[in-house]
């Protein structure tokens, strides 16, 4: 499989390179150059296959023949070691859990399979590779868990000061060995800059090979798809039109779902939630596309004003406002209204949901106004207790802590605290 960047002004190039440059020479992100749908007989079929040959038949195209299969079969049953549950609330709406894996956290899969490519990659190459990532709170774990002791693979955290919940800071501060944070005095649409600088800048691009783990990376967008695929074989014999809701921020989330409908998955409608940092929203209102700076709320994974995946699913659509608007609803949603439905989610269902999972609950209740007959799937993507203060805030309820976010709880921080993209270069070429 090829990848063309979506810049338009790049040669395209291979699985391999799109991995390790992250980011194409013009500054674009990389996109398949074909998508060939799966035949009908796999989803006729998908109740009879491990969620281990689901993920491996639908990934194969785009990362042969450069991971030979027995390889990404490994990757694979590797990646997704813990389990993706539905829970059922009503009749309409059900929630896909994604935070079974050891940073608790949606990220884990893309950030576990990324990490197994590039150690794959650069096992026989002396030269390293540094991982320059920007987090909202959750990618910064998941990152540093998968790729922690990856040969050849230096990992170099970006997060906004006071920004993140104390135990996401806890995940992405505490690992060491080639694991460095670096905490900055600003936003994450500041980190996010500053990571996009670094790409740009030839001084250090020319002494050390950069390369991305956020969502802009394709090893770590598109095994996202595989989530969307595993709800519709838990789901697909009870229900006709399933719907599924996206707490959206960076958008690659939703995006790896459309790429899953691409390949044939029948999925009749996806929402992005969004909390207050709205531009999608706004958008499918107005048709413009007007990036704002970020809004902090307390769904802080999704404070992104301008989401770098977007572009992607504009690709995905052909650029036609009205294929997109066909197929993509999308709602926003205030800190007061996602508390209001953290404690309702609490009371009528006894089910504790974080910040996040809440505002794509809100998103199915909008669409369900207007389409009583679907059933809609809101994606949890973080378990309740990393955001402990909040949750147990509105519910009144003391959380028990998961053994995962225990083994972090105890464990002193270090951090670099940087102000600017000055302190930034300085760190990465000392």
């Amino acid at each position: 499989m090829n990848y063309y960047s979506l810049n338009k002004k790049a040669p395209k190039t291979s699985f391999k390179d799109a991995v390790i440059k992250g980011l194409a020479p013009d500054k674009g992100l990389y996109f398949p150059e074909s998508i060939t749908p799966l035949p009908k007989e796999f989803f006729e079929n998908i109740d009879d296959l491990s969620y281990s040959e689901i993920a491996f038949r639908a990934i194969k195209q785009f990362i042969s023949p450069e991971i030979p299969e027995d390889v990404l079969k490994t990757i694979v049953e590797e990646t997704l070691s813990f389990d993706f549950p539905i829970i059922q609330l009503n009749e309409n709406i059900s929630t896909l859990e994604l935070f079974h894996g050891p940073t608790m956290a949606f990220k884990d899969v893309g950030a576990r399979f990324m990490a197994r490519c590039l150690g794959y990659f650069n096992k026989n190459n002396d030269k390293e590779v540094t991982v320059l990532v920007a987090t909202s709170g959750d990618t910064g774990g998941a990152v540093a868990n998968g790729f922690l002791g990856v040969k050849g693979v230096n990992v170099v955290i970006l997060y906004p000061s006071g920004k993140v919940s104390d135990i996401q800071e806890k995940q992405l501060t505490t690992l060491g060995e080639n694991i460095t944070a670096l905490e900055v005095n600003g936003t994450f649409d500041d980190c996010q800059a500053m990571v996009k600088k670094a790409f740009l800048d030839e001084t250090l691009t020319n002494q050390m090979q950069l390369t991305s783990a956020n969502s802009i990376n394709v090893a770590r967008w598109l095994p996202q798809l595989f989530y969307f695929m595993f709800a519709y074989k838990q789901l697909h014999k009870s229900y006709g039109d399933i719907v599924f809701s996206v707490p959206s921020g960076n958008f690659g989330n939703v995006c790896a779902g459309m790429m899953a409908q691409q390949l044939g998955l029948p999925v009749k409608h996806f929402i992005a939630s969004n909390n207050e940092n709205n531009v999608v929203t706004r958008y499918l209102q107005s048709k413009i596309y007007e990036p704002k700076p970020s809004i902090q709320t307390i769904s802080n994974a999704m404070d992104v004003g301008a989401p770098s995946n977007f572009i992607r699913i504009q690709e995905i659509y052909k650029n036609s406002f009205e294929s997109l608007n066909d197929n993509l609803s999308s709602y926003s949603f205030s800190d007061n209204k996602t508390r209001e439905a953290m404690l309702e989610i609490y009371s009528n269902y006894n089910y504790v949901a974080d910040p996040h999972g809440a505002v794509g609950y809100l998103g199915c209740k909008a669409y369900l106004k207007e389409h009583p007959n679907a059933h809609c799937v809101f994606l949890e993507t973080a378990h309740p207790t990393k955001f402990l203060d909040v949750v147990e805030e509105v519910i009144k309820k003391e959380q028990p802590l998961p053994v995962q976010i225990e083994a972090v709880m105890d464990k002193e921080k270090a951090s670099i605290e940087i102000s600017s993209y000055i302190d930034l270069k300085n760190y990465l070429l000392n």
